[in-house]
């Protein structure tokens, strides 16, 4: 069987309620929870929360919450792995026999059932660990710059001060979205970015990354704007 699992706990410090924040109208969590249904993809969608509050939530919108993650896996320091490795054992304990299973983040709302099932195949295909999103950086880091100990600029990579973005690398980063992940293999050494690790890339304007208030309105205007964008795309392909 398949598992998507939504790591949500309720000790968010930069942003308070993060993962059920309102996100133009409601909260967060739910748009991963109704990518991850709508998919089709997945046997089970699960998430994992030590807040009773997030767990009502969860429940409403349609995911499962068949335990309370332990307090010792929500402090501020607990990386993803453990979390999913936990919910794997709890789940295998209770009589699942899981296959593979997909890490949704909680604050995901440009989530879209394309790129999961892309996310899959890719699994699938290349019979690798883990498959996860990924998408370009909008400005090239080999030209990023630091500040020195007395407050002035200087470039990481001096030599390329001189080189046009167009000549240097493409370099991505992770989108912030979801992990797929052979249950087997992962097992065995669970890490989120082992050796055979695959990308699903993103188009740029749907990924953002929130991790503070001003990430969280930038968030929003692309949202809409990628909602209106699509509601055009739409309106044009129906009269031609």
């Amino acid at each position: 069987m398949k598992v998507a699992i939504i790591p949500a706990r309720g000790g968010s410090k930069r942003i308070p309620g993060k993962n059920i924040k309102p996100f133009l109208g409601r909260p967060i969590i739910s748009y991963s929870i109704e990518a991850a249904i709508k998919s089709r993809l997945f046997d089970k969608v699960v998430v994992s929360t030590d807040s009773d509050e997030i767990a009502s939530i969860a429940i409403k919108y349609g995911a499962e919450v068949p335990f309370m993650r332990p307090a010792n896996l929500a402090d501020d320091l607990t990386a993803t792995a453990p979390v999913l490795e936990n919910v794997i054992h709890l789940l295998e304990g209770a009589g699942d026999n899981i296959s593979e299973f997909c890490c949704i983040y909680p604050t995901a709302p440009f989530i879209n059932v394309k790129y999961l099932n892309k996310g899959y195949k890719i699994l699938k295909e290349k019979n690798c660990t883990t498959a996860f999103s990924v998408t370009t950086f909008d400005f090239t880091i080999y030209r990023a710059i630091e500040l020195d100990v007395y407050g002035r600029v200087k470039m990481i990579n001096p030599e390329n001060e001189i080189a046009r973005s167009q000549d240097l690398p493409e370099a991505y980063h992770d989108a912030g979205q979801f992990y797929w992940f052979n249950k087997n293999k992962f097992m065995e050494n669970p890490t989120l970015l082992p050796v055979d690790c695959y990308p699903v890339f993103i188009p740029r304007r749907m990924a953002q990354d929130i991790d503070s208030m001003e990430d969280w309105i930038i968030a929003e205007c692309m949202y809409k704007c990628q909602k209106y964008r699509d509601k055009n795309e739409k309106s044009i392909s129906r009269k031609y």
